[in-house]
This record gives C-alpha cells, structure tokens and sequence, in this order.
C-alpha cells in the first residue's frame, strides 16, 4: 500500500490518544495495551439523566459498559466497549428506531462522533469546529440524535477501552472480514440481550465506518438482521479510488472537485469562478473531470501541443495552480501537491481533514508539513471523554482510552460497493444517506458519489439514495451549521423508514 493511500483512508488513525492521569489496570497487560481482559468482566452501569432539546426535557437512560464477543467458532475473542442511550417513558421501547454508531480509522474508537457529533453530551467547540480558548467544557448537544432514535456508540476491538483477549485475536479481528465478524457479532447480541429485534435499525458510520457500514448492510442482511437504513459520513467504499500514484489516474479525476471547491473557498479562482456559488463551481468541475480531464489523462505522453495547453489551462482555472507546475507534474496533482502549492506565497498549508484550514509551513511547498491546522482539537477529545465517563456516567477503569491499530490488514482491492449492492437487493426497503463535505481530501465527496453511481441499482431503488453536501471538511458535525443540517437529514431518513406502528 503506498503512503498516499494510507495518508487518506487512515485519516482518524494517525492520532495517538494518550491520558497522562491514568495509571495501570489491574493486573495483566499494561492498561493501554490493546489486548487486556483483566478489567472486562463487571456489569454495565447504568445511570439515569436529562436533557434539554428545544425547550423540551427528555429523560433517558445511559449505559455503559463491555460485552463479550466470540468469533466465528464460538470462543470469546474480545470485550468491546459501548455507551447506549435510550430514551425514558416510551410506551413500547423495544420498538423505537436505534441506530449503531461508530468511527472509522480504521483504529479509531467512537469518541469523535460520541461527543463531537450525536450524543446528548458534546464537547464546545467554536462554531467552525476549531478549538476555543482553555478551559474546555461540556454541554447539552442541541442537534443530539435522541429525539428521534436511541443510539448505541461502539469502540471496535482495539480502540477506546475495547479489549481483545490476546494479540493473536486482535490480529483476527484488524482486517476487514476480522472487523465485519465482530461487530456483526456485537449488533446480534445487543439486539439479543436488550431486546431490540423489534426496532428498526440503523447504522452510522464515519470515514472508514462508512466501509464497515456498507460492509455490515451486507453481512448483518446475510444473517437474517434486516436494516432500515445506513447513514454513510464522509464515505470511502472503493480503497483503489484514494490511491494516489503515477500509475492511478482515477483519483486525479475524483479528487478534482474538492481542489476545485477548496480553491474556490481560499480565492484562488479566476475571477468569473469566483463569483459563482461553490455548487455551480463545484458542478463544472466534475463536468471537465470526467470529460476533457479523463481523457486527457489517458492520453498520456500522447497530450502534446495545443491539446496539452489546453489540458493545463483548464486545470490550473479548476485549482488555481501555477501552469508550470501542472506541466512539469504531467498534470497529476496528488492532494498533498494541491495542499502545499495553494498557498505557497503565503507561506501556508492546506488541512487535509478540512481544506478550509491553513496552518504555516515552515519550508514553503513541503508536501510532508508535521503540522495540520484541521486536527489541533484532537488532545482535548480524550480528556474531556474520560472525565465525562467517570464522572457523569460512573464508569470507572484505570484503564487507558485508546486510538491506533498497527498492522491493519488492507487490500488495495478492498471494495465493498458489491456488499452495499447485495444488501439493496435483499433488502429494497432499505434507504442510505451518504453525508459529504465539500473540503474534504480524507475521503472527497466527488468519489463518495462516483461509488453511489457504481452500484448499478435499478431505478426502483436509485431514489433511497440521499446525497447531502456540507460546506465542511471530513467531519462533518464540528461545524455547527452543517450538524445542524446533518441532524435534520438523519431525522427525515429515520422518520421515512420507521416501521408501522401496529401490534402485529
């Protein structure tokens, strides 16, 4: 796997998590150690609480705890962490919508989404999603998912405070078909042990989530699991279209966009693009990249003359880059290229989970910049989350919540279109929210979409699909405005799909 491609996939996996004021566990391996079961074996807590939304109270229900997972054979592999949230005084709870919710890395635990994102809990951020001034602080999450369906945040085994019994069974479960087995696993028995197969059931997912999610709508459909829908959040379902080298094309073409919209948000733009809205600018892009673009790529040596300058006066008007540039790099623009020459002359760098971003760079034009102005938040995440465990929700370990799995097991043929497809075919009823920000070089909207139309649906079944674009980076819901907007879309699909209310 090159590292272009491990840059964009394992966006979230790159950031270590550590907590100072931790200490060891209790025996077995070192607390942060990814395979520990010393500490796995109590109940869940559970802790009533209140919320305000909108005016309104809501009373729920938080549980906390790990579940035993067993693999293929039967035998326990890990014990992975989930906090559950369920709404209070519900006639018939074991029938009200719930939905699944985990990030992606792969190696990253639910913590992102958990308390940036969806639970009744988050962390203040300005409304840009950067950090604010220390010190930082928790409040009722307005755009919280509780009004509308009770929610279970999973950590994967590996991550969070998820533990597998050994390293041999980490190392079954760090790979896809690994990954798809446990935490298909854990959903059976959630369903199983809280009484949930009378629900309808969602799934959410971010980044590398959104690949577990079409692999999971698969694999849970095989099982007998039926789902109502699938929220998809700054998606990835095909590895092959994020890897960026000489010999890949396909990616010059589905990264186009999101320069072009990046670009547009900096100024950089000839003057009649910058005038238009980014939809419309964003639309003429994806016009010449899979036109004029395409070809031209194909073309390859074969693009000379009058052809060639045409070909690079069209790319440098949809990224704002310098010609010669364009020339000498044969006109493929990886996006740590596009992300490093923007803005050069100022001496910045483009943020790779949010191009909106810039932070200095040191050595103007370096493409391996240590400094990414889009993840500067990230420390805050862990401290706040393991002090809202224990003091709000009463889960106490000694324990570290931990992030990053080395040795992940990719194939830069990984696609899971075909598992997304099959569970379209099994299952028509069910519909998918894919949810894209127009600055994001993680996971680029233009490639979300390229795999939505590669799923070869027939028309009966095109229109469950949703795409939402957001005037955001990778995650979506740090941005007040567009989880604003994401909450509104994920209620609209959940209350399409809920099952009717009768008896029967």
């Amino acid at each position: 796997m090159t590292s272009r491609l491990l840059v964009a996939v394992l966006a979230l996996a790159t950031f270590t998590f550590t907590a100072s004021a931790q200490r060891r566990g209790r025996g077995g391996a070192p607390p942060g150690h990814p395979y520990d079961s010393s500490t796995t074996d109590a109940a869940p807590v559970v802790t009533h609480h209140q919320i305000q939304i909108g005016g309104q109270t809501l009373s729920y229900t938080a549980t906390a705890g790990r579940m035993p997972v067993s693999d293929a054979a039967g035998k326990v592999e890990a014990h992975i962490f989930f906090i559950a949230y369920t709404l209070d005084g519900q006639e018939k709870p074991n029938r009200r919508p719930l939905a699944f919710i985990y990030n992606g890395g792969p190696g990253e635990p639910a913590i992102w989404v958990h308390m940036g994102g969806f639970g009744p809990r988050r962390i203040v951020l300005n409304a840009n999603g950067t950090l604010p001034p220390a010190p930082y602080r928790l409040t009722d999450n307005q755009e919280s998912w509780l009004p509308f369906t009770d929610m279970v945040f999973i950590d994967p085994d590996g991550t969070g405070y998820s533990r597998a019994v050994s390293a041999e069974a980490l190392r079954a479960t760090s790979g896809v078909n690994g990954d798809l087995q446990s935490l298909g696993e854990f959903i059976r028995l959630y369903l199983t042990n809280y009484d949930r197969f009378s629900s309808p059931l969602y799934l959410a997912g971010e980044s590398y989530g959104t690949f577990r999610s079409a692999g999971l709508a698969g694999y849970l459909t095989q099982r007998g699991i039926a789902l109502n829908g699938v929220v998809l959040i700054s998606s990835v379902l095909d590895m092959h279209s994020l890897d960026e080298n000489v010999d890949n094309d396909q990616p010059d073409v589905l990264f186009l966009p999101t320069m072009t919209a990046t670009a547009w948000y900096h100024k950089k733009l000839p003057p009649d693009l910058q005038k238009e809205t980014i939809e419309s600018v964003v639309k003429q892009s994806e016009q010449w990249a899979t036109t004029g673009y395409t070809i031209a790529l194909e073309k390859g040596d074969a693009l000379q003359g009058a052809d060639r300058q045409q070909a690079i006066d069209q790319l440098a008007r949809f990224t704002g880059l310098d010609k010669k540039l364009l020339d000498d790099y044969n006109l493929r623009v990886s996006s740590s290229l596009f992300d490093s020459e923007l803005m050069r002359d100022q001496k910045e760098i483009v943020g790779r989970l949010d191009g909106r971003m810039t932070g200095f760079n040191r050595t103007p034009g370096n493409q391996d910049s240590d400094f990414d102005a889009s993840w500067v938040q990230r420390p805050v995440f862990t401290e706040m989350f393991t002090q809202y465990v224990r003091d709000e929700l009463g889960y106490k370990t000694d324990d570290v919540y931990g992030g990053g799995i080395d040795g992940w097991q990719f194939d830069l043929s990984d696609n899971m279109s075909q598992m997304l497809e099959s569970a379209f075919a099994k299952n028509p009823y069910m519909k998918l929210l894919l949810a894209t920000g127009y600055y994001d070089f993680a996971c680029p909207f233009y490639e979300a979409e390229y795999s939505m139309h590669h799923l070869f649906l027939p028309p009966s079944e095109q229109g469950n699909i949703t795409v939402a674009h957001y005037q955001v980076g990778h995650m979506i819901y740090e941005d007040t405005i567009a989880r604003q907007g994401l909450m509104h879309d994920v209620r609209n699909l959940i209350t399409s799909t809920e099952a009717p209310k009768t008896d029967k």
